[in-house]
């Protein structure tokens, strides 16, 4: 995987956005509770207003033609993170994935998840076909519709895939989805970036916003720094890398954040902690004020 700093323009493969092209997954554009949650929380969109841009892209996740295989593959990536996470993951995070009901043995079958995410928070996982452009991408998280992967990475593959599947998706994303105040920070970044679609630097700044909080996210929590990010939460050795205190933890502040040149394809010299969740929420706010 070629690396790009972030001042070069911003690439972020290892989850969902690359600002060149956004490479998402693959379920139903209106999966059950979709419309009830809407008219709770309501989208970027007006209320049961079908998607425009990625409508192209959605596409049903065929959940009954997984094999034994491949649930074999999601059951040994779960249960070799899940000790580590049970651990050092965010409360949050945790509560997320009791929350939406996943399973350790068994891929996702996203229709079920949803049932339980959006009365919670209006958020769904909805499969798509592949590479989304930005665009599309936006006004999905926009609409509380998380890109999602229905392929599953091979048993050659388990430690390393070069393009995110359902195991980083929803394993790594969606559990976050369940907090109220993380959804509506998730939801407001994709409606701030899809104002920004003409200006690349401004954008550069947001992918990086992205980076440390929705992929490389950690927060402080009874004295101890947890993860939260889905690159840490999927990924053992980046996990591992921020246990074991190797990058440089520092405060959350957005116009350090905003600056920070990273390399997607190193582990990470410096990370952001929170102390809550508002923290990110009000940056995405405030990033907006600055940049809209």
């Amino acid at each position: 995987m070629g690396a790009q700093g972030a001042g070069n323009g911003v690439d972020i493969r290892a989850g969902r956005v690359k600002f060149s092209n956004v490479l998402p997954g693959v379920g139903e554009m209106n999966p059950p509770g979709m419309a009830e949650a809407q008219k709770h929380f309501g989208t970027g969109k007006q209320v049961g207003e079908p998607l425009r841009v990625a409508e192209p892209y959605l596409i049903r996740q065929k959940w009954d033609a997984y094999s034994e295989e491949q649930h074999a593959v999601w059951a040994e990536l779960v249960r070799r993170r899940m000790p580590q996470l049970r651990e050092h993951a965010a409360e949050e995070y945790l509560n997320g994935f009791e929350q939406i009901g996943l399973q350790e043995d068994t891929i996702p079958n996203l229709a079920e998840v949803n049932r339980r995410l959006s009365p919670r928070t209006g958020w769904n996982a909805t499969p798509v076909s592949g590479f989304l452009p930005p665009d599309a991408f936006f006004e999905m998280l926009g609409a509380r519709q998380f890109p999602t992967t229905t392929y599953i990475r091979s048993r050659e593959s388990m430690e390393y895939t070069p393009e995110p599947d359902i195991f980083h998706d929803v394993f790594g994303h969606v559990p976050m989805h369940a907090h109220p105040v993380f959804a509506d920070f998730l939801q407001h970044y994709g409606r701030v970036c899809a104002g920004l679609m003409a200006d690349k630097e401004k954008l550069e700044k947001m992918g990086r916003l992205f980076w440390f909080t929705v992929e490389f996210g950690v927060i402080r929590q009874k004295g101890k720094v947890k993860l939260y990010g889905s690159g840490l939460i999927s990924s053992h050795g980046e996990g591992t890398h921020v246990i074991e205190g190797r990058p440089e933890i520092r405060a959350f502040d957005l116009d350090l954040v905003m600056e920070q040149q990273f390399l997607v394809s190193e582990e990470q010299k410096v990370l952001y902690a929170v102390e809550s969740f508002d923290e990110i929420y009000e940056a995405a706010k405030e990033a907006e004020k600055r940049l809209g």
